[in-house]
């Protein structure tokens, strides 16, 4: 408990002035004020989070964190649990659709074994993208039980923290979150009923592709592992034991881990947007630091990021997960920094300003 208290204390508010300034030479630049729309104002959040006037956002790098879900047992997913370690195989083996986009947008993959129901043969130890984490192996059926113990709980977290700090000696300007995990949008959905006070209903939606039989039954499935265990709402690490997975306490850690050192996070989507509301839970300074990069089409998601106060930059219906929609907001967020640092004043370009001013 002593890593998380300790990260937590370290997060501060961005910083304002700064923010202000940026926004006067984002006016001075050769366009009409306000012109280029989102992308000044991410450029201002980035200049916020990072203290720095011309931040660079060279390190890009998506963590992936893989767990399974012990109520699979009660037929939630399309898919069988096994699919979870043999999606670990293909991010680690570079194959499933974040390495493409990680390719495409320069970023680097890291994939965490947070509690993988097996015991995974990684043979290279030399493996620069592999990180080998796990809580235990899988949770327990919180439609039984909790899903794992508070003193789990937090142990996921900080293993998140310590994460991002073990991968921060390689460099790190900008993080993105993504996830794997057969039953995990079951425990968010969960989750961000507890935190957000909204219905179980409202935030439960088809995952990897249920039938409408089966959505009914996983609707039925959180609202009785919620009444079971009764989470605290006012305690995110009691609903985390309670209801939770262990990658999403650990993307909790590096989300707050990322703020402590002030790096912007650019979340994916539903079972990232359960963790940022962990983290926000417990540090609400926590929220200035993220960045939506899609609205996934989990239709809990939506609801997620209007609770936390942010606007995706993207909506293409994407529902994979693994940080894929991160991964592009990434990109977009990189695009906004080099309007701010490679664009010309009108002065520096000679151009002639608006009439009047």
């Amino acid at each position: 408990m002593q890593k998380l208290k300790e990260t937590i204390s370290k997060i501060e508010k961005l910083d304002f002035s700064l923010m202000e300034e940026t926004q006067k030479r984002l006016d001075a630049l050769t366009k009409p004020k306000g012109s280029l729309g989102r992308l000044e104002e991410i450029a201002g959040q980035v200049v916020g989070i990072t203290k720095k006037r011309n931040p660079s956002l060279k390190n890009k790098v998506i963590f992936v964190m893989a767990a399974d879900h012990g109520v699979t047992e009660e037929r939630v997913s399309a898919y069988p649990k096994e699919v979870t370690s043999q999606m670990v195989y293909n991010f680690i083996n570079g194959k499933a659709a974040i390495n493409v986009l990680a390719k495409h947008v320069g970023a680097r993959v890291l994939v965490i074994d947070m509690g993988v129901a097996s015991k995974l043969q990684i043979t290279n130890c030399k493996l620069q993208n592999f990180k080998d984490k796990k809580i235990n192996y899988g949770t327990k059926n919180m439609t039984k039980e909790p899903a794992m113990t508070k003193d789990e709980a937090v142990r996921a977290i900080e293993a998140g923290i310590e994460v991002f700090e073990e991968e921060l000696s390689r460099g790190i300007d900008i993080v993105a979150t993504g996830d794997m995990g057969i039953g995990n949008t079951t425990s968010s959905s969960a989750i961000a009923s507890c935190l957000t006070g909204k219905s179980v209903k409202d935030l439960t939606g088809r995952g990897t592709g249920i039938n409408d039989e089966v959505l009914l039954r996983k609707i039925e499935i959180v609202e009785k592992a919620i009444r079971i265990n009764q989470p605290n709402s006012s305690d995110p690490v009691d609903v985390l034991s309670k209801v939770g997975g262990f990658e999403i306490g650990g993307l909790s850690g590096i989300i707050l881990a990322s703020a402590s050192k002030r790096i912007p996070v650019v979340i994916d989507g539903f079972i990232s947007g359960s963790a940022a509301l962990i983290a926000c839970s417990l540090k609400k300074e926590v929220k200035d630091f993220l960045i939506a990069g899609h609205c996934s089409a989990e239709k809990g998601h939506k609801l997620i990021l209007e609770y936390l106060g942010l606007r995706p930059l993207l909506n293409l219906d994407m529902r994979l997960g693994e940080g894929t929609g991160a991964s592009l907001g990434m990109s977009i967020v990189e695009a906004s920094i080099k309007i701010l640092s490679q664009m010309a004043t009108f002065e520096e370009a000679g151009v002639s300003k608006r009439i009047g001013e």
